[in-house]
């Protein structure tokens, strides 16, 4: 009998120590935060832009557009990998970019209020003026894609934000 009271008492013991290392060494949960957004504003890309070239030298047939806005964070921790959803419509109210409703990430979020400034590419010929409806962005607790590393290059709409 005192044999069977040491089994138990060992695996016990074993159960408790695996549970307590999983516990200890498992990674924290990521949890996905919304985040408001105002301000929204969609224009052409500014002319010294490298991605605004002239129409005739885009074998693709698209424009660029720049989306802007503000972003507000409430909480008290960055929020990370942000990306935002939304949905661009041309002068007579349909999608330009049909099937898709995330239009781009800006990244990291500090607590507060944050401008934002995300270029996208619109099919040549779209009638405007372009509009936006349901914008909203959505980021993480927690690091979900590879970091960019400190000596890689902005492009100018990202540069002027981060002078900003």
């Amino acid at each position: 009998m005192q044999r069977r009271t040491v089994l138990s008492f060992s695996r016990l013991l074993t159960v408790l120590v695996l549970s307590l290392a999983l516990l200890l060494g498992a990674p924290a949960p990521v949890g996905a935060a919304d985040l408001k957004v105002s301000e929204v504003m969609l224009e052409p890309c500014p002319a010294d832009d490298l991605a605004t070239q002239p129409e005739l030298a885009r074998p693709s047939g698209a424009t660029c557009w720049a989306l802007r806005g503000v972003v507000v964070n409430p909480g008290s921790r960055p929020v990370v990998d942000t990306d935002v959803f939304g949905l661009i419509l041309d002068a007579s109210g349909e999608p330009v970019l049909p099937n898709r409703t995330r239009v781009g990430s800006i990244g990291d979020v500090p607590p507060g209020r944050s401008s934002f400034a995300l270029r996208l590419a619109v099919p040549a010929g779209t009638p405007g003026p372009l509009q936006t409806r349901s914008v909203k962005a959505r980021g993480f607790n927690a690091p979900v894609r590879t970091r960019a590393g400190i000596d890689d290059e902005l492009l100018p709409l990202e540069q002027a934000l981060a002078d900003s």
